[in-house]
């Protein structure tokens, strides 16, 4: 499991996006007990705090100190340092294990195997990300340049899984289902400047180049983009373990 967020934790934290209340209600809607939730690879703890409203226990793991000292506090959450694959939870313990915009970074197969483990009777597996931003039609296309030419060389080869909406990973879980939802959100175009610059890729260009190719997007951004609101596809992937 790679750690590509450290750097910029504070960034992550304030620019990143949640995700929309349908999509936890989707997830919540499945479950039988509501008794511990085990949210891996969980950044700054923006999936473990909706968890928290729902569950007795959260349990919030990621292998980045950084990332959980940026982490929001709450009385039902835990964090604790862990990678995705030696999660050191107790057998059979979970009954609900989510993992938002990190599961192309894992080791699936022992992935697999530690979910597994640590999954209660009838537990259920819920994973899920988002793909570019959708703005507009001009908006878009430069998004889409910086993405896939300004820094496309500098992406790990794991981004191409989730620009394929995880759709190449396979676990065999039961009643697995795949669902869409669109989050539509009032940005600025700071909010914008600062999360292009939480993408891994941007912090790697930098370091090679000395210089930061966002700013100059944001010039060419200002001109097409006006309304101040932006989309992000989500993709939500559920089964039982």
């Amino acid at each position: 499991m790679k750690d590509n967020f450290s750097t910029q934790a504070k960034g992550y934290a304030q620019y990143r996006p949640d995700y929309p209340q349908d999509l936890y209600n989707s997830i919540f809607a499945r479950l039988s007990s509501y008794s511990c939730a085990w949210d891996c690879a969980t950044g700054n703890g923006q999936v473990a705090l909706q968890l928290a409203e729902k569950f007795d226990k959260v349990i919030a793991t990621d292998i980045s100190q950084t990332q959980l000292d940026n982490a929001v506090k709450h009385e039902n959450i835990k964090y604790h340092i862990a990678s995705a694959e030696n999660s050191l939870l107790p057998d059979q313990s979970v009954d609900l294990i989510t993992v938002a915009q990190a599961i192309h970074w894992f080791n699936h197969n022992a992935f697999l195997k530690e979910a597994r483990r640590v999954a209660a009777p009838q537990a259920w597996l819920c994973y899920f990300g988002y793909g570019l931003i959708d703005i507009n039609e001009e908006a878009n296309k430069i998004i889409r340049h910086i993405h896939d030419v300004v820094i496309g060389p500098y992406w790990d080869p794991e981004r191409a899984i989730l620009m394929n909406e995880y759709d190449d990973i396979s676990f065999g879980l039961n009643h697995y289902e795949k669902q869409y939802f669109k989050y539509t959100l009032p940005w600025t175009i700071e909010h914008m400047e600062g999360y292009l610059n939480t993408w891994s890729s941007v912090q790697k260009y930098i370091k090679e180049h000395n210089e930061n190719p966002v700013p100059a997007v944001i010039k060419h951004l200002k001109e097409v983009w006006k309304e101040n609101t932006i989309t992000f596809p989500i993709f939500l992937h559920c089964g039982q373990l």
